[in-house]
């Protein structure tokens, strides 16, 4: 840890609550996602959102260099100096040209932030998902929210929204307070909190030794259309586990160009996560839960941008991988060949 140059080094295997529990210390934070068990590697290589990125950018923007090991046994560095176009790769390029076993990653002094969640009843879901929409059309920066559909106290679904706000205390407050007008909330539980215990807030929805499934879109805006769909979704789950997330995408990183690194995606969007959970069942059982997912994911198609966030791609979405990097995909396979000609690492967007 370099507190001084605000520079983290972050070891293969390290996960986001290790690292933010080295840097908040310090008065620092990184870009993490929003679960303190992510894998900061895997999480970081594929683009990585999470509840910092809109004030300062995806994971990706904030990797200042990586030491990987390739396929044919060399250990390299690569930065915005040392193999220019292999740094370029990893930023968004995922687990395709090898292991990655050591980060320089870039921090920033937020010592503290507000965040929490609010809960709506399920009733109010399609108005206060409207109300959302319309806030964080002009967001700034300093505020980013978490959206969905979790499981209530009573076993049904309920709407939540997680703001997070970085910025001055009391404008961060008007938000919220807009945030809780948008219903009559069940429950809001904000506070000043460090990215240390912001990052717990949903580890009871990460539970080992259950079943998952996941599918993503990439979605422009949340109009009428898509806002149906969710909600129809939400209460048709086949799982009180399952659970859906929309990541509103502004700020910092929709100012880089497209071409600037692997991940393209750099317009305002949503990225939603279709997450299918159950506890270890029979094999029809299973087959009903991947089925409320990847019909949820047929009904937003008609309405997503094309191709979809790496990271969360299976490997049969072949519609999306198709796009998943837009125009960058032909200079990254060029890289592909280059580094790795025969394919011994591959993701599930595999680039050969």
């Amino acid at each position: 840890m370099d507190a001084t140059g605000q520079v983290a080094t972050v070891a293969g295997g390290a996960i986001a609550s290790d690292v933010s529990a080295a840097a908040t210390p310090y008065g620092l934070t990184a870009v993490t996602g929003h679960v303190g068990a992510v894998g900061m590697a895997g999480f970081l290589l594929a683009g990585g959102y999470g509840p910092l990125t809109t004030r300062f950018g995806l994971a990706v923007d904030n990797l200042l260099g990586a030491e990987i090991v390739l396929a044919d046994g060399r250990r390299v560095w690569a930065s915005s100096s040392h193999n220019e176009d292999l740094f370029w790769a990893l930023r968004g390029g995922g687990g395709n040209f090898g292991v990655v076993t050591s980060m320089g990653i870039r921090l920033h002094p937020v010592t503290e932030i507000l965040a929490g969640l609010i809960i709506f009843p399920w009733a109010e879901a399609d108005i206060v998902l409207r109300g959302h929409a319309a806030i964080m059309s002009s967001a700034p920066d300093e505020l980013s929210v978490l959206a969905g559909v979790l499981t209530g106290a009573d076993g049904n679904p309920v709407l939540f929204l997680g703001p997070i706000w970085t910025g001055r205390r009391a404008e961060g407050e008007e938000y919220i307070a807009r945030l809780e007008g948008l219903g009559k909330p069940l429950l809001s539980q904000i506070s000043p909190m460090s990215l240390a215990q912001l990052l717990g807030i949903y580890d009871a929805q990460v539970v080992n030794g259950r079943h998952h499934a996941l599918r993503t879109r990439w979605l422009p805006d949340l109009t009428p259309d898509i806002i149906s769909a969710v909600v129809a979704a939400g209460a048709s789950r086949t799982s009180p586990f399952s659970i859906i997330a929309l990541h509103h995408f502004h700020g910092v990183g929709t100012q880089i160009a497209p071409d600037a690194t692997a991940f393209c995606m750099r317009r305002n969007h949503y990225m939603i996560e279709i997450i299918a959970a159950w506890e270890p069942t029979s094999v029809v059982e299973a087959e009903l839960h991947r089925q409320w997912m990847s019909d949820l994911s047929r009904a937003l198609a008609p309405h997503a941008l094309p191709g979809g966030y790496a990271n969360f791609l299976a490997p049969e979405a072949h519609d999306q991988i198709a796009h998943a990097y837009g125009s960058n995909a032909v200079r990254l396979r060029e890289l592909k060949r280059k580094f790795d000609p025969d394919n011994v690492f591959s993701s599930a967007t595999s680039l050969l």
